[in-house]
């Protein structure tokens, strides 16, 4: 018998003067909460309470240590109390990791509505384009542009992101706009290391994918910044749609090649664990989906 639960029954049936309101309080049988208390009596090695049939009277060693262990209950109830009510209320340190430009594009806003939502919780947010290792690094939680593979992690798809072709306006009034893939080794094209950093872009022809070796003129590990080179008119770019939504959208960048699928990835919530999670892990899972989920900005203009 855990020694907790023989210090619950012994309380309860002082508090209730009967070992069968004792029992209906706990959930438990009248025989076993008659148990548990011979149990904690031949532990302690002394009698906590004198039994008749129509009373329960409390020895001297009984009423000290009814003291004592109702001291400790109420102590263990205010700390259950406390931590239930920090699951229920979103509260505390949340550390996240998101992508680079990602990051500083769309996840400002989107945590300044989340503070001003949850004022007890505070964020501290780590940009970079490497894939962190939440549990070894100490992430709450994670934000990743990728296809998932089998993984211990728990990974929550919000919505999908396409990778396209794209060049500035300006660019195309000086050079013919690529009709097919294979003529991009003709133009200077502006590689980003992580979509690929080999050279050589995979498209859809003929129902296959293919990888197509281009023209490159300069190769970054920043989406933001292969974007600014793009619209900069330095050459043709494959980037992700987040990157380059509202210059599309302006006309400063045009969208190529839209009859060859180039790639598309999914935008991802990555978290440790699916069960006991904190309050706060909880809000900023069910915001971001809710701001995320398939009807974002760039969803359907590139």
């Amino acid at each position: 018998m855990d020694t907790f639960i023989g210090m619950r029954t012994f309380a309860t049936v002082v508090k209730t003067g009967s070992f069968t309101a004792a029992a209906n309080r706990l959930g438990i049988s009248k025989a076993l909460a008659s148990k548990y208390l011979n149990e904690l009596e031949k532990k302690l090695g002394v009698r906590l309470l004198n039994r008749t049939t129509r009373h329960l009277h409390l020895t001297e060693a009984g009423q000290i240590y009814y003291d004592r262990c109702q001291a400790l209950l109420e102590a263990v109830d205010e700390l259950e109390a406390a931590i239930q009510d920090r699951q229920d209320s979103p509260r505390g340190h949340l550390t996240i990791t998101a992508p680079q430009t990602f990051g500083e594009m769309y996840l400002t806003q989107v945590i300044a509505d989340f503070l001003e939502r949850c004022p007890q919780v505070t964020v501290e947010i780590n940009l970079t384009d490497r894939f962190a290792h939440l549990l070894e690094e100490g992430f709450d939680l994670g934000i990743r542009i990728c296809e998932i593979a089998d993984s211990s992690l728990i990974a929550r798809r919000l919505t999908a992101i396409r990778v396209v072709t794209c060049a500035a306006s300006h660019y195309l009034e000086r050079r013919a706009a690529p009709a097919h893939p294979r003529e991009l080794r003709n133009h200077p094209c502006v590689v980003d290391s992580n979509i690929d950093g080999s050279g050589r872009w995979p498209y859809v022809i003929d129902g296959e994918r293919r990888n197509i070796e281009v023209g490159t003129v300069c190769r970054t590990n920043n989406a933001r910044v292969a974007r600014e080179l793009v619209l900069a008119g330095a050459g043709i770019g494959l980037c992700p749609a987040y990157a380059i939504a509202d210059a599309v959208r302006d006309g400063r960048l045009r969208v190529l090649l839209q009859d060859y699928q180039a790639l598309e990835y999914g935008l991802y919530i990555i978290y440790p664990h699916r069960k006991y999670l904190s309050a706060k892990v909880r809000a900023f899972i069910e915001f971001l989906t809710a701001r995320f989920n398939g009807h974002f900005e760039w969803v359907g203009c590139c």
